[in-house]
């Protein structure tokens, strides 16, 4: 599923920062729960009928509540019904980022009261997929699906250029980018074998920078870019790679590409030799490019230790403070995120990781090599998210325009540029909370 840090969304966010809602009344325990929910998911196309299929099997399972299913809703559009009193009664989100927003706004409501009434353990769920579905306390989601972000190899060019197997280290993805790249006579990018510029598909500082270990908030909630010693050489490293290619070179070989989620993408086209991205791209290239020869691999990192962890994060859903239905909403997500059929049959479907234990450990979840690789990712103890916070996504929206101009090699002064990045994300913060 698609989960480039979602650049659109602080200026939509400010429409659903509105005070928060007093908690409405839940029914007693065992109550009769029936009616209409209106469900909003962002997915299109073969997703939104594996979506479709499991929704299905609720309304099967659950006569009296009729589910309106509206597909492509974004997490602008779903914000703006939102802070319009016009939002569904159940919102997915395709990002984390939107936790800390909608928790402390009061767009989504608070969970707690249906996790105690009907006695909902917490403690099916992974650590990591806990952390990202609150904020301060405040359960305004819950998880639906997980994703880990890895390397992908096209391995007939890997045996062309005699590379035995994907890169570990830093050192070793530069060294094989640079081999596996073709150029024409001036020099022209034709084939890239890696294309290193932030920005591209799924290249976010989020997803590269647990291959450093760098953190971005410190425990008080401030800003650690700056202090951070994972953050500068990240850059350095990408930097050169970029330097290496040549700017220009790349934006160019890069203006020419397809759409990330078409059957014209660049590393499915063989156009690009390596690639970071989620596991969902396994189904992606199974279904648009049967003939494409890939593995799966860990992010290379810094040190070996390191080495097997990656980046995690999910689909998150909600009851919307706008709800005229939250029982039968409330119903719809219990089973969406807590029912082991439902979440393996999803899985299945969307090859998305599951977010409970037991969906996990499911002998009924089709785990096939690819997409072993990318459950052990997410099972890695160093495994890292990005956390959530009051002001959304702005904090790393802010630092990814940074690494926009160090990239285009506007920045001199890394050091001077990253406190100035603390700077900008404290002031955020602030206005935020």
């Amino acid at each position: 599923m698609r989960r480039l840090v979602v650049l659109v969304a602080a200026v939509a966010l400010t429409a659903a920062c509105t005070p928060a809602p007093k908690d409405k009344p839940i029914a007693d325990p065992g109550a009769d729960v029936s009616g209409t929910v209106e469900f909003w998911h962002f997915l299109t196309g073969r997703e939104a009928e594996a979506i479709n299929a499991v929704v299905k099997d609720f309304q099967v399972s659950h006569p009296k509540i009729n589910v309106v299913v509206k597909s492509g809703q974004d997490d602008s559009k779903m914000t703006q019904a939102i802070g319009g009193g016009q939002g569904p009664d159940v919102g997915l989100s395709y990002s984390t980022d939107i936790v800390g927003k909608f928790c402390s706004s009061g767009a989504w409501l608070d969970l707690a009261p249906y996790i105690a009434r009907d006695k909902v353990s917490m403690d099916g769920f992974p650590a990591t997929v806990k952390q990202y579905t609150e904020f301060k306390g405040k359960r305004c989601a819950m998880p639906v699906l997980a994703d880990a972000y890895g390397l992908y190899y096209n391995k007939r060019m890997f045996a062309e250029a005699g590379i035995s197997g994907p890169p570990k280290t830093l050192e070793e993805f530069a060294e094989d980018a640079k081999k596996l790249t073709k150029r024409s006579a001036d020099g022209t990018i034709t084939t890239a074998g890696f294309l290193p510029l932030f920005g591209f598909y799924e290249n976010a500082p989020s997803h590269f920078g647990p291959m450093v270990g760098a953190q971005w908030l410190k425990s008080d909630g401030s800003s650690a870019i700056g202090g951070d010693p994972g953050w500068p050489q990240l850059l350095q490293w990408q930097k050169s790679l970029v330097d290496w290619f040549g700017y220009d070179k790349l934006e160019a070989f890069r203006a020419g590409l397809g759409d990330e989620y078409s059957d014209a993408n660049a590393f499915q086209k063989g156009q690009v030799a390596m690639a970071i991205d989620g596991e969902y791209r396994i189904a992606f290239a199974k279904d648009q490019a049967p003939g494409l020869d890939f593995g799966v691999a860990p992010m290379p990192a810094s040190t070996s230790d390191r080495y097997g962890a990656g980046y995690v994060t999910g689909n998150v859903i909600g009851i919307s403070k706008t709800a005229k239905n939250p029982e039968a909403a409330w119903e719809l997500i219990r089973y969406l995120t807590t029912d082991t059929k439902a979440i393996v049959k999803l899985a299945n479907s969307l090859k998305n990781i599951p977010s409970t234990k037991d969906a996990l450990a499911s002998p009924d979840l089709k785990l096939d090599g690819e997409f072993k690789t990318f459950v052990d990712i997410f099972n890695n103890p160093k495994t890292t998210t990005t956390p959530p916070s009051s002001a959304g996504p702005a904090y790393q929206e802010t630092f990814q325009t940074f690494c926009g101009s160090w990239q285009s090699g506007k920045v001199g002064d890394l050091a001077g540029g990253l406190t100035g990045v603390d700077k900008q994300i404290n002031s955020l913060l602030q206005l935020g909370g």
